[in-house]
């Protein structure tokens, strides 16, 4: 039997490289095209793109029920960015490389 999926496993702030946390930052805060505060659908996966994530469209769907606490549809940057990011990192263990990635 093939389990696709892993366990998700809390991760701490301070096992997050500092780097690697700030680029993913930036980064989705650039995906905020319409500049209202608040990631879409589509302004998250756009994020996961430039990750060069090859399956966006599963990341988005988890990144959503991980960050969006209030279920509005909207990651709000304020409040919930910390989490997709976490999430983010979560997806990519040990690849420090993410720099490379958004080149």
């Amino acid at each position: 039997m093939v389990f696709f999926f892993r366990k998700r496993v809390e991760t701490n702030r301070k096992d997050i490289p500092k780097d690697d946390y700030d680029e993913l930052m930036k980064l989705f805060k650039r995906c905020d095209v319409d500049n209202n505060g608040k990631l879409s659908w589509e302004e998250v996966k756009a994020g996961f793109r430039k990750l060069q994530s090859r399956f966006p469209l599963y990341r988005t769907h988890r990144a959503f029920q991980m960050a969006d606490e209030n279920n509005d549809g909207f990651i709000n940057i304020d409040d919930e960015l910390d989490k997709l990011v976490t999430y983010a990192l979560e997806c990519y263990p040990g690849d420090t490389n993410i720099k490379l990635r958004l080149i």
